[in-house]
């Protein structure tokens, strides 16, 4: 079924235009092989099909941060404990449509990403407007290394050390005014470089948004670079938002532009299908994806096919730090 949306002619996509056909089948295949029983075959599959991801050419390191002014390092203390998630799983199985569906198509197809030379617009309700270079961004804080969990709406999940400072540090040198509520992020939308960008999938450019006090939280970073190194392409290069206890997409990738407003800008997601992804995107185990639950999730890089779920964790084990930013607030409400 189709659903429309507030965009004339524009239709939420149907399960094979998400995921690239021949995996789709692929996978369909795998299912009935589980359910006939022939769990030998499907595993052969499985790790082939992970294989083929971890072996792209475009997975390999961009280098080191020695020039990103990496000064500190932090750790976030309520992951610690949890085995981070390797290197070549983090950088080959992500979700960046602007170079395509499936998982392992962002490091297969992101090396034509243009990152040089590179600015950030700031725009809408601020005192300071202006246009800031990749330079300048990097010179604003020093950088720190911080261990977050990332949650999948589709239910998987990773723990990466990444790189870069409070966002709150660029958004205090701006100034907002006392009439900006929200914070919006546009996304390069490029279809020179961007081989996906004029597909159904989603209205373009990609586009997230947050409360301000969400923007300001100090754990909402901008994001320069993962495991001590620049952000590969297919992970957002050269900076990118990350909303710890918010699912993956809120973290919008290759930022162009962020703009101050007065009104809750209309995201992506949210525009594509309003019933499944609402503008808060907390995760939250407790309200089920119309599609699916999302009580539990699977590690990426440590559980296998059959290995038992994760339970998910209420705002993705951050609602000791964040919960009260929602206090008072109906959270099946405000999804």
């Amino acid at each position: 079924m189709l659903i429309k949306t507030r965009n004339q002619g524009f239709q939420h996509p149907v399960s094979s235009e998400i995921t690239n056909p021949a995996v789709y089948l692929e996978r369909r295949h795998i299912l009935k092989q589980l359910a006939t029983g022939v769990a030998g075959a499907a595993m052969a599959s499985w790790a082939a099909r992970q294989a083929m991801a971890q072996s792209s050419p475009w997975g390999s390191r961009p280098g080191k941060l020695a020039a990103l002014n990496f000064q500190t390092s932090k750790v976030d203390a309520a992951v610690t404990m949890e085995k981070v998630t390797p290197y070549k799983d983090a950088s080959t199985y992500n979700n960046f449509y602007e170079f395509g569906t499936d998982k392992a198509d962002p490091a297969v197809n992101a090396h034509t990403l243009k990152t040089s030379p590179w600015s950030v617009e700031i725009e809408g309700l601020v005192k300071k407007p202006g246009k800031w270079a990749l330079e300048d961004l990097l010179k604003l804080s020093p950088m720190e290394e911080r261990i977050y969990r990332l949650r999948c709406v589709e239910g998987w999940s990773m723990v990466v050390p990444w790189v870069g400072y409070s966002l709150a540090e660029l958004v205090k040198r701006v100034e907002p005014l006392g009439s900006a509520k929200y914070v919006e992020f546009v996304t390069l939308a490029d279809p020179k470089t961007m081989p996906f960008v004029g597909s159904r999938v989603l209205e373009w450019p990609y586009v997230e948004g947050l409360r301000l006090d969400e923007a300001m939280h100090p754990l909402t970073l901008l994001t320069f670079g993962m495991y001590g190194e620049v952000l590969p392409k297919q992970n957002g290069a050269p900076v990118r938002l990350i909303v710890p206890w918010k699912y993956g997409f809120k973290s919008g990738k290759s930022i162009v532009k962020i703009r101050f407003t007065e009104k809750q800008p209309g995201t992506a997601w949210n525009k594509a299908a309003a019933n499944e992804y609402g503008f808060y995107s907390n995760v939250n185990p407790n309200v089920d994806h119309p599609r699916w639950s999302q009580a539990t999730e699977r590690r990426i890089g440590e559980d296998g096919l059959f290995t038992k779920k994760r339970k998910t964790l209420m705002f993705n084990g951050y609602e000791a730090q964040v919960g009260q930013l929602y206090a008072g607030m109906d959270l099946k409400k405000f999804y």
